[in-house]
């Protein structure tokens, strides 16, 4: 069986570098694999009895094979039909909501028809729906993350690194009986770690399917990101009848009917896009087309009360301006208390300085524990990868109970001005922030002997950090000319 998968992985790299030659690059590739994929596992699993067909008929898998009359398609017709089913599954009425999500938007991108026809065999000698999930998930996974590497794609923005996203889950800590969102949640890395957390909790069947159905949620306002995080999930068997991951804004929405237990996400940074629908919540504190400033908002109000959420986002939230309301709203409604300062080198993008938030709903904050990854390190996504056993240290000194619960009251700071001045965990009163009338939650690295994060920037991500600081600076002057305006 491991030989068999991994002869199978082989195909699959091997057509994308087929394809690559072509110039079809890794993200249209992909996105036709899953449209393909889903129509192959779809019909297997309806011949095989184990769930009804998805798709109408006329669009099932072996009518990219043959025509009705039983000849063999040619390429070129293979092409004109494989398109009339995407664009009958993606705008067509009465199709399934799972089907419509996958289909979404839907559009072929491999017009040569010679070499869709040699996708359409390479995935027809296969029998996927039978494969392990964890085998077609792994699969699947590393051509997402491929994806997020090919630099010309711009698809690094919707991957976070799989080592944060295990630490993020591994100390909030979701129960197999809560609900999770993730309200940005890209190709569903956060829902992913939290369901394969949850579900090892439980061997109790009615659990796990509530679990798999009702207790994993995501949305996307990206087209092409919720198909390939919906597919993402259907081969690791989460969902029921409809898919977890919903297209959607989720700034501009009303919050849905079950809010969240746990919140993990990793929003988009940035400026919110010109044409984009106004914001206009009575929840938030602070009108801002701050798309970070935003999210966090959002995630606050859709964490319930006792709830908990991580949150990754980069450094001007901690004291841009137009967050002061939100900060102190952060400190006193909300137990800030945790800031994980992530080091350079760690995403796709160059010069992004972030940080994880960690906050619990419900309870004022009395200390803000930071722990300062940054300093002295320097991480890089092809040499130098973040690995899960680099986060080992924050996780223990989060935690602190010594039995793999946590224990807010048990920590105990690493850093010592005078026998350890390089500790990289140490607490903050929250009352030294709320006494800023900016409540800046920015705080200058401790740790003297380390370089400091812009002495370990190359050029290159010391100037994309400037263009961000510049961006930033711009969208501030915009909003006080508005100001002035009105």
């Amino acid at each position: 069986m491991a030989s068999a998968s991994t002869d199978l992985v082989k195909k699959v790299w091997n057509m994308a570098d087929v394809l690559a030659g072509q110039g079809i690059g890794y993200t249209d590739y992909l996105t036709q694999l899953t449209y393909l994929l889903f129509l192959k596992m779809d019909y297997e699993a309806s011949e095989s009895g184990l769930m009804k067909s998805r798709i109408p008929a006329s669009y099932h898998w072996p009518s990219l094979l043959v025509s009705s009359v039983g000849t063999e398609l040619t390429p070129v017709q293979q092409l004109e039909h494989y398109e009339n089913i995407l664009n009958a599954l993606s705008t067509e009425e009465g199709i399934n909501k799972f089907v419509k999500n996958i289909f979404a938007k839907a559009q072929n991108k491999i017009d040569k028809p010679v070499y869709l026809s040699k996708l359409i065999y390479m995935i027809n000698a296969e029998k996927w729906f039978s494969l392990d999930s964890d085998v077609k998930g792994r699969l699947y996974e590393g051509i997402l993350e491929k994806n997020g590497q090919d630099k010309k794609s711009g698809a690094g923005q919707y991957f976070t690194p799989r080592p944060l996203i295990q630490a993020m889950v591994d100390v909030t800590d979701p129960k197999i009986d809560e609900v999770v969102w993730d309200p940005a949640c890209g190709t569903g890395g956060f829902l992913l770690a939290a369901y394969a957390h949850m579900k090892n909790q439980s061997n109790n069947r009615d659990a796990l399917k509530a679990l798999k159905e009702h207790g994993i949620h995501g949305q996307d306002n990206t087209p092409l990101v919720v198909t390939l995080g919906s597919m993402n999930l259907f081969l690791h068997n989460i969902g029921g009848d409809e898919s977890p991951i919903t297209l959607g804004d989720s700034l501009s929405q009303e919050l849905p009917e079950t809010l969240a237990d746990v919140v993990l996400a990793n929003p988009p940074f940035g400026a919110r896009a010109a044409g984009s629908v106004e914001i206009d919540r009575k929840d938030f504190d602070t009108t801002t087309n701050n798309n970070q400033l935003n999210f966090l908002q959002h995630i606050m109000s859709l964490v319930k009360t006792g709830g908990r959420a991580a949150v990754v986002l980069p450094d001007n939230v901690l004291f841009v301006k137009d967050g002061a309301a939100i900060r102190r709203s952060l400190l006193t409604n909300f137990n800030l208390h945790t800031i994980l300062r992530l080091p350079l080198g760690i995403f796709y993008a160059n010069g992004v300085q972030t940080n994880v938030l960690f906050f619990t709903k419900g309870e004022p904050t009395t200390d803000v524990w930071f722990y300062d990854l940054r300093t002295g390190n320097k991480f890089s996504m092809s040499k130098n990868p973040l690995q899960r056993k680099d986060l080992d240290d924050f996780v223990e000194c989060y935690k602190a109970d010594g039995k793999g619960g946590v224990s807010f009251e048990k920590r105990q700071e690493t850093y010592n001005a005078e026998t350890n001045p390089d500790g990289r965990w140490r607490k903050f009163a929250a009352a030294e922030f709320l006494q800023k009338d900016d409540c800046n939650l920015n705080v200058s690295t401790w740790i003297g002997t380390q370089k400091s994060a812009i002495e370990q920037m190359s050029l290159e991500e010391l100037l994309a950090a400037m263009q961000d600081r510049i961006d930033n600076i711009i969208t501030s002057f915009t909003h006080i000319k508005m100001g002035v305006r009105r």
